[in-house]
């Protein structure tokens, strides 16, 4: 399994979707935090979505989950997939993005790369142990978010 890219790009510049559920339900929402690396000799990727989030229902209620990434031409998708709430629509039908189903998850057909991702760890960020800068920033009218750790089994093209 071999990924060649400048993962700094993607999540900060191009963004990414979480997406976690099954083909009967799931959801999906735009991430722009996250990295990839090794953790207890695993290829991993690290996602952060808080709590108020639809999708992290999902993240905690599935064993998988994948992270993808698009071409500039999907930008616009992924900037509305990010801003509306699936609980409150089909916003996957509204990015006209098509869902593909994996034997453990789901992604999408436009997606350049997907990374499946079997959940290996999770845990709340804790503000106590963040620079006040950041909690001010971030954090004064909601939740911190809660970190997913996903090993790599699969990078799906």
């Amino acid at each position: 399994m071999e990924l060649k890219t400048d993962i700094f790009k993607l999540f900060n510049e191009e963004w990414a979707l979480v997406t976690a559920g099954t083909g009967k339900s799931f959801n999906t929402m735009t991430v722009s935090w996250g990295g990839a690396g090794t953790l207890w000799g695993k290829s991993a990727v690290t996602v952060y979505v808080k709590p108020v989030r639809y999708t992290h229902e999902f993240l905690d209620a599935n064993d998988f989950f994948t992270v993808s990434f698009y071409p500039e031409e999907y930008r616009k998708a992924l900037m509305l997939l990010g801003s509306k709430s699936g609980r409150n629509c089909d916003k996957v039908k509204e990015s006209g993005l098509t869902p593909r189903l994996l034997e453990n998850a789901v992604t999408f057909n436009e997606a350049h790369t997907t990374l499946l991702c079997r959940k290996i760890y999770r845990q709340d960020m804790d503000t106590s142990t963040m620079p006040d800068k950041v909690v001010n920033a971030f954090y004064k009218t909601e939740a911190p978010h809660t970190m997913y750790i996903g090993e790599v089994v699969e990078i799906v093209r």
